[in-house]
């Protein structure tokens, strides 16, 4: 593929890693951070980052403290409290929380009693849970997808994500930064920049970037700001982030888990994700998210298969057997990251997986195009839809309305970049249009039936395996983002399903496998991951350092 081609490619995609920063341009709005009153304590910034007892615990680490009496859910959320005041808005300052729930501790002390009186609900009971904040809650947080623009009215009712959390007894402990719009308003912006929000850092090297668009829920979670963390993914705005940031991510089938109340970029692409810092707890958290949903006609679709309980696919010997297809077609953008993929077919191969080295797909380059086509339409057609139902007195109904609240707020919105994809979706017809439908029969028929669905086939594959995304690149306002490869483009416009698993570092910067397949494959995709995961327990904590150490 030419240099021509590459940048056409990288241009359409919805992750759009191209994205242009702020460290604190806006002040962050955090009026929430008194929830934890009495409990925070003054942060000294010249002391160093001492050891937090929270730090990498999981789920069942923290299920298990609450059944013993080691501690409580109220305590539990006090000290992830802490630690964003002390980290997150202080010290190293990570700005990957945008807000903190203001109800937290009152809904703790209701778990707790609950706990006490009753048991817990499901595994997910107390367990601390950070939201992308483009995610809909029906309570006194706000959500806004990092734009000023959607301060006036909050949504009236929850998202079907974070009504199924709720009933699973989780704690919504508050909301993460992102990329403005999920990335989708200009060609020109760098990656966790957004205007409500200022910029996100990673934790691994703070002059680095986080990747987009779930920018903070990955900063958080690999900065042990919380339990567990999610995320939403058009094109690689779960696992990219992830990979940069030392996680496991789990884009799901479109359908899998439901897209109402969740600020919408493209139906059929569109879904969220758990961003966690272990494969059974993506898979905990994702058996919660799933689930079958009325105003969500993905979720009713025919073949739809879900279950439950996703820890029950995980095997440490879920590779024996397993046939794999290694796409070459994404490696060589960085020799480094070949490198530790080299080690990762090693090892592959000797927990007993059959690769099949190289798979080719003959298709990869003919719908980068028609992805851009088709996430300008449904942008324009699915955020107007949004915004007719969010309700609560909002002042924006359509895709104009934010174009004008941008222009007329530009010292805000635009201090980096415009607003350029925005105003190419404004001149996209209806849904109808025989553009749209072509380009989105052509995603399918290259990404699917020619894609995906014919090379795994044609090798009776369980799985296919890529480098996630490069090493996380420096920061850099004037230029943008300097994405130099990824893998997350067919299986997000295919609709199908992703998982990101660490499988080594640069210099200490994170980088990740991908497994992907067919649609609806995530018990298959979860047993391998896991597998992998435990052979090499690849993830290392982040340092916090202001910059990677090279050489």
């Amino acid at each position: 593929m030419s240099h021509k081609e590459k940048n056409q490619g990288r241009e359409s995609r919805r992750r759009f890693l191209k994205t242009g920063i702020a460290s604190g341009v806006i002040a962050v709005t955090l009026p929430a951070l008194s929830v934890a009153e009495k409990g925070v304590k003054p942060f000294n910034p010249f002391t160093a980052i001492t050891a937090f007892e929270l730090d990498e615990l999981t789920i069942d680490d923290l299920a298990t403290g609450f059944s013993s009496g080691k501690y409580s859910i109220r305590s539990v959320a006090q000290k992830y409290i802490q630690r964003i005041h002390d980290i997150d808005k202080n010290g190293p300052a990570i700005n990957s929380v945008i807000q903190v729930n203001p109800d937290a501790l009152k809904i703790a002390d209701a778990l707790d009693l609950e706990l006490k009186q009753k048991g817990p609900r499901s595994r997910m009971h107390g367990i601390p849970v950070l939201l992308k904040d483009n995610i809909d809650t029906a309570d006194n947080m706000e959500t806004t997808a990092g734009s000023f623009a959607l301060l006036d009215a909050r949504p009236q009712k929850d998202s079907f994500v974070v009504k199924q959390l709720r009933s699973a007894g989780a704690l919504i402990l508050g909301k993460t930064n992102l990329s403005e719009w999920a990335n989708m308003r200009s060609t020109h912006s760098t990656s966790g920049w957004s205007g409500r929000g200022g910029l996100t850092k990673n934790p691994y090297a703070l002059d680095r970037n986080c990747s987009g668009s779930s920018s903070g829920s990955a900063a958080a979670a690999a900065a042990s700001l919380c339990a567990v963390a999610i995320g939403t993914e058009t094109d690689g705005s779960v696992v990219s982030p992830c990979s940069i940031n030392g996680l496991v991510g789990i884009k799901p089938t479109v359908g899998l888990v439901s897209r109402a109340g969740i600020i919408p970029i493209s139906h059929s692409q569109d879904t969220a994700g758990p961003m966690t810092r272990t494969v059974k707890d993506a898979a905990i958290l994702l058996g919660a998210m799933a689930g079958e949903d009325e105003e969500d006609t993905a979720t009713k679709t025919q073949n739809r298969t879900s279950v439950k309980d996703y820890t029950k696919f995980l095997d440490k010997d879920g590779l024996h057997g397993a046939r794999i297809g290694v796409l070459r077609q994404y490696f060589g953008f960085l020799p480094s990251v070949d490198k530790i993929m080299d080690a990762s077919l090693a090892i592959l191969k000797k927990k007993g997986a059959i690769l099949i080295d190289p798979i080719v797909i003959d298709t990869l380059a003919q719908f980068n195009e028609s992805e851009g086509i088709v996430l300008r339409y449904e942008l324009k057609a699915d955020m107007e839809s949004y915004l007719k139902h969010r309700g609560n007195g909002s002042s924006f109904k359509t895709l104009k309305d934010l174009i004008d609240f941008n222009t007329k707020h530009a010292d805000k919105e635009m201090p980096y970049f415009g607003q350029e994809l925005f105003l190419q979706a404004l001149s996209k017809g209806p849904l109808t249009d025989a553009v749209y439908l072509k380009a989105l029969e052509n995603n399918h028929r290259m990404t699917r039936e020619k894609g995906i669905d014919a090379v795994m086939n044609k090798h009776k594959l369980d799985a296919i395996i890529s480098p996630t995304d490069s090493p996380a690149w420096m920061t850099d306002l004037v230029n943008g983002d300097h994405f130099l490869g990824g893998s997350s483009q067919i299986a997000a416009v295919a609709g199908y399903p992703h998982i990101t698993v660490p499988a080594g570092d640069v210099f200490g910067l994170p980088v990740g496998i991908s497994f992907f397949g067919r649609a609806w494959s995530e018990p298959v995709l979860l047993r391998i991951a896991y597998a992998f995961e435990q052979a090499t327990l690849a993830r290392k904590p982040p340092k916090f350092l202001a910059t990677a150490k090279i050489g």
